[in-house]
């Protein structure tokens, strides 16, 4: 278990002990070679606050408190009054900068919004920036309590600690004199706050950092059930490896879940926690190019930037190779099983979106066009299962299915998978969840009389029914298929549950983006999304045929003009399935309409819109438009534009009653 903190006492107790003895208890609980530079930092953060807090009376004070979920630490925390006081300390520093001021609003929201015992709380970020000048700061508390950072060069740290507690408590006293004692103000007991269960929610990005890094999969989901499913399911997974492993079997397993359910998380666990030396060995394979672009990034640059700190720094060369041990593309993985026909050295393999991989025609015409392959004569699912079964020992395949994903041609659904199993595989364990009958996972498709013919066991741990993505909005999920169904009635009833997450819609893009600014706190990523077939928002300066960088614009910084944090470029549903932001600007154009009451498909060609009749390609624009719903995980403003009655293929009508539908939703138009 990682320790709370390094250092905790009473307030009365540490302005009481000598300097030595406060680093001592620091150097004791840091497990890295001790630097002149932090221990410098530590006495001078000691003696300030020993100076600042003395006439405060009763509180708590802790030093290098620990954020799990971003695997950092808070300089000081303290508790005073009602409030809990984040403080960062930039010692030397000569101006409060903004990357400083994020990263110390970002502790304060991790705290809020996963410290159990915090998320009641008034809490007040202060960065303490050394030998800045002096500012004249003004409290302001969010709706959630999270004051906007306040800034001090030290000098007035308990001024803005007696600031902060009188606007949340206007019944305390006043600040006292010079001949005064300080009254104890009245307060809610902080009382086991320390102790409070830290429960988060991380990004896919974060929680594959995490689970890399060697975290339960129990430590970093905040949602009580989305835990719980989370591990049932995990666990069941290993059973079913393990017993593939002592009977010599084959098997392959389906996960099943709602949108923003975990099932990646899920797969990247399965794939983490498998030694790469043991015949155990998982690899976790997706054919979302942008979803393993973006996480052997991150887990790369997070390899470089943790290694910094050890005895044995690493290139980003050599830690983008270790990565790829972990998470791979699964065209690598084909492509290696057309090469060799030896079997795969892995035993177990995870194929994350299993519903999007390839039926025979799509896969066919790649390998003819892209790899010289004549006759493949096998759709991706038949053409993977029978690499595996190349093992002449045994085997696991994990697949992630999610509903309502396939986004693009070719993509097959789940029959492929079964007609493969029933054609070639007979001998193979089948083990599922028992909800890839019901429609979002089937359509049309009758899986019935396929699983009757196999060897399969029903599993309902194998299915994850919570939604853990948008962790201040559970049902949303619902209220986004209500949308897709076309079911305003549905939508509105499931709507009153969203009350913890912010939701407009506006005619105007631009203050689509001042929303998306306003909103977003610390480095709480935005962005804005949009559908690939959306061509025509290019009036709006939304170009959906300008590629993003999918690697700069997930990972980098406000102040890189690549990253989503400019609002310039728009991820499509191919770049941004399978990831997610803190808050999106879906922009929603005349692809997906409403006429008369029911949805509208179109392709934009040439010079005007075309009906889209084909049933499939109907299908994956409606799913487009879910995916780009569900990717927000704590709010989302929708923009649909108002339309020009001078261009004929941007017509108002082709925008209103979209617009209309939303409203009647219960989506508020922005003020």
């Amino acid at each position: 278990m990682i320790k709370r903190s390094y250092y905790r006492s009473s307030i009365q107790r540490f302005v009481e002990q000598s300097s030595e003895a406060i680093l001592g208890e620091l150097a004791r609980s840091h497990h890295f070679a001790l630097e002149i530079t932090q221990r410098n930092a530590w006495l001078v953060q000691i003696k300030n606050l020993q100076e600042q807090l003395r006439p405060l009376g009763e509180g708590e004070i802790f030093f290098e408190f620990a954020i799990p979920r971003m695997g950092k630490r808070v300089d000081v925390i303290i508790l005073y009054g009602n409030v809990v006081n984040v403080v960062e300390y930039k010692v030397g520093a000569t101006e409060h900068t903004r990357q400083a001021a994020d990263q110390v609003l970002d502790y304060a929201l991790d705290l809020k919004n996963f410290h159990e015992t915090s998320h009641a709380r008034h809490i007040v970020p202060l960065l303490v920036s050394t030998r800045a000048k002096p500012v004249d700061n003004e409290i302001a508390y969010g709706r959630d309590k999270v004051a906007a950072p306040l800034y001090s060069n030290g000098r007035d740290v308990r001024s803005l600690i007696e600031m902060s507690n009188k606007v949340c408590m206007p019944e305390l006293p006043a600040p006292p004199t010079a001949n005064d004692q300080l009254s104890e103000p009245e307060q809610e007991p902080f009382e086991g706050w320390a102790e409070g269960r830290y429960k988060p929610t991380p990004t896919i990005v974060e929680a594959a950092q995490a689970l890399y890094a060697g975290h339960a999969v129990e430590e970093i989901s905040r949602s009580d059930a989305g835990a719980r499913n989370l591990s049932h399911t995990s666990n069941e997974v290993l059973k079913i490896i393990t017993n593939s492993r002592e009977n010599g079997t084959k098997s392959i397993c389906f996960v099943t879940g709602v949108p923003g359910s975990g099932k990646t998380l899920v797969g990247l666990n399965i794939s983490a926690n498998r030694n790469p030396n043991s015949e155990e060995h998982a690899v976790f394979l997706s054919g979302n190019g942008p979803l393993v672009t973006v996480l052997q990034e991150a887990l790369a640059r997070d390899e470089v930037e943790q290694a910094k700190f050890s005895a044995s720094p690493v290139t980003k060369m050599q830690a983008s190779q270790k990565v790829k041990a972990f998470v791979q593309n699964i065209h690598h993985f084909r492509d290696e099983g057309l090469r060799s026909s030896n079997p795969p050295t892995e035993h177990v393999v995870v194929f994350d979106e299993a519903q999007r991989a390839w039926n025979q025609a799509q896969a066919e015409s790649f390998m003819s066009q892209k790899r010289g392959v004549d006759a493949f004569g096998m759709s991706e699912p038949e053409f993977l299962i029978s690499v595996m079964n190349r093992r002449p020992d045994w085997c696991t395949i994990v697949c992630l299915v999610g509903e309502g994903q396939e986004i693009n041609k070719g993509e097959a659904g789940l029959e492929e998978w079964f007609a493969a199993l029933r054609n070639r595989f007979q001998d193979w364990k089948v083990y599922h969840s028992g909800k890839l009958t019901d429609a979002s996972y089937t359509e049309d498709e009758d899986l019935n009389s396929s699983l009757s013919m196999l060897n399969a066991i029903e599993s309902p741990d194998l299915h994850l029914s919570t939604s853990i993505r948008s962790y201040r909005a559970e049902r949303l999920s619902e209220f986004v298929a209500a949308i897709i169904d076309g079911d305003d009635t549905r939508a509105m009833d499931t709507y009153s549950s969203l009350e913890n997450y912010p939701l407009a819609v506006t005619r105007d893009i631009d203050r689509a983006r001042r929303w998306l600014r306003e909103h977003a706190r610390g480095t709480e990523r935005f962005g804005l999304v949009a559908a690939s077939g959306a061509l025509r928002l290019r009036p709006e300066g939304i170009h959906v045929r300008a590629k993003i960088d999918a690697a700069n614009w997930f990972l980098n910084g406000k102040e890189d003009v690549r990253s989503s944090y400019y609002l310039e470029e728009a991820a499509t549903e191919f770049d941004i399935q399978g990831l997610e932001l803190d808050w999106t600007g879906v922009c929603w154009d005349a692809d997906f309409r409403r006429e008369d009451a029911v949805w509208g498909r179109y392709a934009f060609k040439g010079t005007r819109w075309q009906t889209i009749r084909d049933l499939y390609r109907r299908r994956y624009l409606a799913n487009a438009y879910r995916v780009l719903l569900t990717r927000a995980r704590q709010g989302m403003i929708i923009f649909v534009p108002e339309g020009d009655a001078e261009d004929v293929t941007r017509k108002p009508t082709y925008y209103d009653e979209t617009f209309a539908f939303l409203r009647s939703c219960g989506i508020p138009e922005l003020d």
